[in-house]
């Protein structure tokens, strides 16, 4: 995710500044769980010594140097793990913790500091839902490829006169697709929040493109959208979030060809949002995340989340994300009718308008 690797170079210079030892964990909490103490090979394999050589440069780079994996230790064949990750920190003489992720990482994150474990934690997803903050590290950078892509594709739909379906990632909140449509001032875009009904979007679209002068059109897709009544025939798969099923990109497109006639361009950007270096937005909020982290820490406060606020660096409680989820606010963003950006308040609004 691009901004991780800012961040962590960010809290490993202002901790050694302190005096302080820092240590990176490989792959998220699978590392931890990959760890035994009594094994000195397996924290070699897992754990990395951070000085200034290590996070040389890094902040160019896209990804994180730590690596990555989805696991929550609460969740695992064997049950929950929790303790054995206390262990771990225990016996590895760790004193407190900086993590950075997103749902996933950032519960367990509270779920640790609530077992007394010194925690800050910062919100790291491109789709920009945590609730408690206005930003995310990722988000822009996100934004920034979704809408380079998003026009670059305009030069192919108008070659051949079609009708561009583009899906990009989002499950819950619609956000990412909201915006990135927008900016790129798609024809229409189809959020994670409101149901599409093929029987409005298609002659939506059909008009669309017939007004263009170089008669294409764009559809802007949320990965976790889905369509008005359930799948139109036998052609159209199940669960649009489902990894094995077809994707609603797919359905639309599909459903566009079979009833009007007019062809269709369908590419899912998935990862390549996220892919390569971030942009300055990401690098600078990621500098001031990790920055902030450290300062707490050094305060000898914890047990909470970095956070922007209305333009202004802060932190909240650690389980704030845990009190509701953040998803596009459809009354006043969007326009369910016409599947349409409809910004009604500006005065007041976050800079992403979120």
């Amino acid at each position: 995710m691009p901004g991780l690797n800012p961040c962590i170079r960010a809290i490993t210079l202002a901790a050694l500044e302190r005096g302080w030892q820092v240590t990176g964990f490989r792959r998220g909490w699978q590392g931890f769980l990959l760890i035994d103490p009594d094994v000195p090979e397996s924290i070699d394999a897992q754990t990395w010594a951070l000085d200034r050589e290590k996070v040389r440069g890094i902040d160019r780079t896209g990804g994180t140097i730590l690596h990555t994996s989805r696991t929550d230790p609460r969740t695992q064949p064997e049950g929950d793990r929790t303790d054995h990750v206390l262990h771990v920190l225990d016996r590895l003489g760790i004193d407190a913790m900086i993590t950075l992720g997103g749902d996933g990482t950032l519960r367990f994150s509270a779920h640790l500091s609530a077992q007394g474990f010194p925690v800050i934690s910062v919100p790291k997803t491109m789709d920009n839902d945590v609730h408690g903050t206005d930003y995310c590290i990722g988000f822009s950078t996100a934004i920034s490829r979704s809408v380079e892509s998003i026009n670059a594709l305009r030069t192919t739909s108008a070659s051949h006169e079609r009708i561009a379906v583009i899906e990009l990632f989002g499950r819950r909140s619609g956000e990412t697709a909201l915006l990135s449509g927008f900016l790129a001032q798609a024809d229409r875009t189809v959020i994670a929040e409101v149901p599409v009904s093929l029987d409005k979007l298609l002659p939506l679209l059909v008009e669309d493109r017939r007004g263009h002068p170089q008669r294409y059109a764009i559809c802007i897709v949320s990965e976790g959208a889905s369509i008005e009544g359930g799948a139109r025939d036998s052609d159209i798969g199940q669960s649009s979030t489902a990894r094995d099923a077809i994707g609603i990109g797919t359905q639309i497109a599909r459903s566009i060809e079979a009833e009007t006639g007019i062809g269709t361009i369908v590419q899912e950007l998935a990862y390549l949002m996220r892919a390569g270096e971030p942009d300055a937005l990401d690098r600078m909020v990621g500098f001031a995340f990790g920055g902030l982290a450290v300062e707490l820490l050094a305060d000898g406060t914890d047990g909470r989340m970095v956070a922007l606020t209305d333009g202004n660096y802060c932190h909240l409680p650690i389980a704030k994300l845990l009190e509701s989820d953040k998803i596009v606010d459809v009354a006043n963003m969007y326009d369910a009718e016409a599947y349409r950006a409809k910004f009604l308040r500006i005065q007041g609004m976050p800079m992403f308008l979120y």
